[in-house]
């Protein structure tokens, strides 16, 4: 992201921050960043899960396997 896309993504938050706050009288909240990791990694899967359609496939969740490294 080009350093004047990130100003405005930052703008836009703090404007939405903001306009909360006023209207509905509701402190910030961190949400920490274990909330942002989750979001993250669920934005990865449902763009992944597009891609598997698009090419014909169906992604299946694996949630319970653990992976070793050699």
């Amino acid at each position: 992201m080009d350093k004047a896309k990130a100003i405005t993504a930052v703008a836009h938050k703090l404007a939405r921050l903001i306009y909360m706050m006023l209207t509905k009288g509701e402190e910030y909240t961190d949400q920490g960043q274990q909330y942002y990791e989750e979001r993250y990694r669920e934005r990865v899967l449902h763009h992944l899960a597009k891609k598997a359609e698009k090419l014909g496939l169906k992604l299946v969740s694996n949630e319970g396997c653990q992976f070793k490294s050699n």
